[in-house]
């Protein structure tokens, strides 16, 4: 008597959400945009703002005999993140200290592409380029809540706009990181 083996396959569709998304922070995304469900922070009722979006910019990078590789993460965090006074208007001022934290992950990118490894001064050099671009990245943010003031300017509000989209589109090139 012969035996036979059948092997049945399942296969059910499968979703793609990643850790980042059902967790704190969410992954900068030119098609899935902030919503106020991202908001999960208690609102701060001292503040004089509508909103506040927190992000970071973050980089690991490993050294090897054959020189480095490096990771580098623009997000959203989530639990840091909060709403008084919920309007698109306001969301799409929010999405632009988003988008721009995404410029300035695209420049660090860059940089760190362009740099020559040193393997007696990597250390320092990386944390300089690091300190570079996020203390620049800081006061950009700083100064597109104050021209806009928060964007209560709205001309001042769509000018950013526009120049954040620009930026965005100048970095393009180094978007993959």
């Amino acid at each position: 008597m012969k035996h036979i083996c059948i092997l049945l396959l399942v296969f059910s569709p499968i979703i793609s959400i990643s850790q980042e998304e059902i967790g704190e922070y969410l992954k900068w995304s030119a098609v899935r945009k902030l919503t106020w469900a991202d908001y999960k922070a208690s609102p701060d009722t001292d503040s004089d703002a509508a909103a506040s979006t927190t992000t970071s910019l973050s980089i690991e990078y490993n050294i090897s005999s054959s020189g480095f590789g490096y990771k580098i993460k623009s997000r959203f965090s989530k639990t840091n993140s909060w709403v008084l006074h919920k309007t698109d208007y306001i969301l799409s001022h929010e999405q632009g200290h988003f988008d721009l934290a995404e410029v300035f992950a695209r420049k660090l990118h860059k940089q760190m592409n362009e740099y020559i490894f040193n393997k007696r001064t990597y250390q320092k050099d990386l944390d300089k380029i690091y300190k570079i671009i996020t203390e620049e990245k800081t006061k950009m943010q700083d100064n597109y809540d104050r021209e806009t003031r928060h964007s209560i300017n709205r001309e001042k509000q769509a000018e950013w706009l526009k120049k954040i989209k620009h930026m965005l589109e100048e970095y393009q090139a180094w978007a993959h990181y």
